[in-house]
């Protein structure tokens, strides 16, 4: 039976917990203890961004957290994000090394690109990759990247991307973007697992929940789950980051898989990729 500590390889080899706490729109006074709570908790993977604001807090947390238990630095994964505005490569070292700082960290377990732009990505992916050679990111990779953005970084990237995280939910299936990904040897991560909270009320999940004798939310997290996809899901209460971390004791039927499948209509509740503006 997996457990919340069980990882999964990256295709560099390094390993990543299968479940973490993101810390997107949590406010900056909560932050600290909400990060302290998720690593006492057992989360072992904690997803920030330089837009997010609050990577001092986080790192505050993370030291807490670890203060709070018998816990090492290289026993938790951290991510953090690059604010990827028509970055230049020396603009890109610099951003990496100012979250780190914020962070108080001495390197980064995974590094992403935040957001493709419009294919203004190439000198960022430069410098990821130098940052990667020199130890400071243990593993680099993308968020929010469509097939043609993969596409044209797979045409002159040294290093493979190890994960590209995107929204996915059971309203937003991605379908033929997790193929070429795994094709490609790249895992997925998915953000807005939940849809933001609207599939807490769907009646199929609510029937399927019903049935396991466990809540909404663990049934559309166990979804992913039994499919290999990777997880951030925010939570600033400790009950609910309890229960949204006890889903490894149970496992969905096939036909349960294929009724949470078929809810799939290619609906966001995050801005499009291919026409996000950073402005």
């Amino acid at each position: 039976m997996q457990t919340l500590s069980d990882t999964i390889t990256l295709n560099n080899g390094y390993p990543i917990p299968r479940l973490g706490l993101g810390v997107f729109q949590i406010p900056k006074q909560t932050t600290a203890e909400v990060v302290k709570n998720a690593i006492v908790t057992g989360y072992r993977t904690i997803d920030t961004a330089a837009i997010y604001d609050n990577e001092v807090e986080t790192g505050l947390g993370i030291q807490q957290g670890l203060q709070a238990t018998s816990l090492t630095r290289q026993d938790l994964f951290v991510t953090s994000k690059l604010w990827n505005d028509h970055l230049s490569y020396d603009e890109t070292i610099a951003a990496a090394n100012d979250s780190l700082k914020r962070l108080s960290l001495d390197y980064l377990d995974l590094y992403l690109i935040h957001w493709p732009g419009d294919n203004a990505f190439k000198d960022a992916w430069l410098a990821l990759e130098d940052l990667y050679a020199a130890g400071k990111i243990k593993a680099i990779g993308v968020s929010n990247f469509q097939i043609h953005h993969l596409t044209y970084l797979l045409s002159f990237a040294k290093v493979l991307p190890v994960i590209n995280q995107i929204e996915l939910h059971r309203k937003l299936s991605q379908v033929p973007l997790r193929e070429f990904c795994a094709a490609n040897n790249i895992k997925i991560q998915a953000w807005a697992p939940l849809m933001q909270g609207q599939l807490l009320t769907n009646p199929v999940v609510l029937t399927i929940a019903a049935k396991y004798h466990k809540s909404a939310a663990q049934v559309i997290l166990r979804w992913a789950i039994q499919q290999d996809i990777l997880l951030n899901v925010k939570s600033v209460q400790l009950t609910r980051m309890t229960v949204n971390r006890d889903i490894f004791d149970f496992e969905l039927s096939s036909t349960d898989m294929t009724q949470l499948n078929a809810l799939n209509e290619n609906k966001r509740v995050g801005p499009d990729p291919d026409t996000f503006n950073f402005q």
